[in-house]
């Protein structure tokens, strides 16, 4: 039996793979890789885009989605995780699931017959960063060579952006407070996705010259009690506004996953304004989630 393929970060993806989760993900006659199937959406987090892109993805797949909130499967309360992998196993021909705890998702992986897709945790969101790839390359033509700044806090959304970045040939700077970097185990496993990122504590450093400029909340789900501090250490100087944007390169564009807080981590301006793509990056959710279910299911 073929070993089951998994998607819990970006590197579980060759580079060679990743270019053609990307080609599939263009594709507009996608392949009936669910027809007759469904696929289990298993969410302990609350979610408006990673909901409707997955749930859509497997219809437009020929399947039938079928999502689960949390509470309903009591993980490790109820019922162990390896337990409920295997059950929904039994139904589905693929599990995901929105998570707290990255481990949770790795137990389920452990175990399950069939391919298990991270739709957010705690240590990455490589859905997202598929859908970011996937708009770059709509925007520029190509993903080598680009360089994408990020400037804010370097969460789960940066931590699987910058392994994107290295497999794609990205070039990859992160501006954040000094108190506030990737640790080693991040670093280690960025660079061995190919890229070294360049992390600064000046974000006119880091856009200067670059393609895309990318942020995010400064507090994350599940954070909310470092909210005062993390607030205090990023107001102001780490706001992308126009001026931010003025360093990038002149056909630079805003990118950012979603939900934003005009005035915080971005100016009004910049999201709504003309550079922004932030709304054709949260229809690239659907598109990218299709291309990845397409490419696990054939490999499976």
């Amino acid at each position: 039996m073929k070993q089951v393929r998994r998607f819990l970060e970006v590197d579980d993806l060759a580079a060679d793979e990743l270019a053609a989760v990307l080609e599939l993900a263009a594709d507009p006659s996608p392949p009936s890789a669910l027809k007759g199937k469904g696929m289990a959406l298993l969410f302990e987090k609350p979610s408006a885009r990673t909901r409707h892109s997955m749930e859509m993805a497997v219809v437009q797949l020929g399947g039938h989605p079928v999502s689960v909130a949390g509470a309903e499967v009591g993980i490790d309360e109820r019922e162990s995780a390896e337990d409920i992998a295997r059950t929904l196993a039994c139904y589905h021909a693929a599990i995901g699931a929105r998570v707290f705890d990255h481990a949770v998702l790795e137990r389920m992986a452990a175990v399950s017959p069939v391919p298990v897709v991270n739709m957010l945790s705690d240590r990455a969101h490589p859905l997202q960063a598929l859908a970011d790839l996937l708009t770059i390359k709509q925007v520029f033509g190509e993903i080598s060579g680009c360089r994408i700044a990020y400037v804010g806090d370097p969460n789960n959304v940066a931590r699987s952006l910058a392994i994107a970045a290295g497999r794609a040939g990205a070039q990859f700077a992160v501006a954040s407070p000094a108190g506030c970097r990737f640790d080693p185990v991040d670093l280690n496993r960025i660079a061995g996705s190919g890229t070294d990122p360049e992390m600064v504590e000046d974000p006119l450093r880091a856009v200067d010259g670059a393609h895309v400029v990318y942020t995010d909340v400064w507090v994350s789900m599940g954070q909310e009690a470092e909210a005062a501090e993390k607030l205090q250490a990023f107001s102001g100087r780490y706001t992308v506004d126009e001026r931010l944007m003025s360093r990038a390169a002149p056909d630079a564009v805003f990118l950012h996953c979603l939900p934003a807080h005009p005035g915080l981590e971005v100016a009004e301006s910049v999201l709504y304004g003309p550079r922004s793509r932030v709304w054709q990056q949260a229809e690239n959710r659907m598109h990218a989630a299709r291309g990845l279910l397409a490419f696990l299911l054939a490999m499976k």
